[in-house]
């Protein structure tokens, strides 16, 4: 549980970091980051699995570069369940978003946690 509520913090952080990138993503504020955070993981548990399931022929002809459109579904999807607190001007900015977001995570990732837990071994 502290596990996952300490990813939808750094997602949250992820958020306004992106939001602070593009005019077109926007943010009301760190509530708005946080309730946006919260309903991504719960669409990244329920919705996600069935839209990759969905999608993959096209995932696998595409080498796993189709996953960026589903996240950016997962975006426009989150944008739609929080109405004027977050808001994706189109889906060319929830494309860019998406693909920043993996790249922040993918930095947080090796940079931090990685090495935090190699140094715990």
């Amino acid at each position: 549980m502290i596990r996952w509520l300490v990813s939808v913090v750094i997602n949250a952080i992820i958020l306004i970091v992106v939001a602070g990138f593009f005019d077109s993503f926007q943010l009301s504020g760190i509530g708005a980051a946080i309730g946006a955070s919260f309903i991504l993981s719960v669409l990244n548990v329920l919705v996600k699995p069935f839209l990759i399931l969905l999608t993959l022929p096209v995932t696998i002809l595409t080498l796993g570069l189709f996953l960026f459109v589903i996240n950016a579904i997962t975006l426009m999807i989150t944008e739609g369940l929080m109405g004027d607190a977050f808001i994706i001007d189109g889906f060319g900015t929830a494309m860019l978003a998406a693909i920043f977001i993996s790249i922040l995570h993918l930095m947080i990732q090796k940079g931090i946690v990685e090495p935090y837990k190699n140094k715990n071994r």
